[in-house]
């Protein structure tokens, strides 16, 4: 049986670290690897230093991708939360009255999405729904009628500082 203070690395595995600017003698002596002379011999360059030119972390923003200004973003409405508006008694349901409720913001677009089941025969308006909350929707008896997005076809209007002034 092997024990906790038996176990240690294969032969060979772990090799020591090379000591370099030790003297002529050894490997990696005297300039040890960094040339001669200039910035690049000395321990005073800084990670992403490019010789006083903007680096380019500062002249890209971000550099981790971009915001989408023109994105569409829809609040998600499943089935069951217009499940529970029609067993209080809505048998029509529209943006407002998901605002009403509380379910979504004031000026949000609606995107209604396939989790959960109604029964109940609704009329939906929202702004998109997903193929299978359409289904459903009319599978129950119901209608599910796409309402125009308030900006038009087109795309939506710039959002962001460096846009709005544009």
């Amino acid at each position: 049986m092997i024990k906790l203070h038996d176990l240690q690395p294969p032969a060979g595995s772990k090799r020591p670290k090379r000591r370099v600017g030790r003297g002529i003698a050894g490997k990696g002596g005297k300039t040890a690897g960094r040339g001669t002379k200039g910035q690049g011999a000395r321990d005073t360059v800084p990670v992403g230093f490019e010789g006083g030119q903007l680096p380019l972390t500062q002249r890209i923003p971000k550099l981790r991708g971009f915001t989408n200004p023109f994105r569409v973003a829809y609040v998600p409405v499943n089935l069951g939360s217009l499940q529970e508006l029609a067993e209080s008694g809505v048998t029509t349901i529209t943006v407002e009255v998901l605002r009403d409720r509380r379910l979504v913001g004031k000026n949000e677009l609606v995107k209604v999405l396939g989790r959960g089941s109604v029964s109940a025969a609704v009329s939906v308006e929202a702004h998109a729904f997903s193929a299978s909350a359409q289904r459903a929707i009319s599978d129950a008896g119901g209608t599910a009628t796409v309402v125009p997005l308030p900006f038009g076809n087109g795309r939506p209007p710039a959002r962001g500082n460096a846009l709005t002034n544009r």
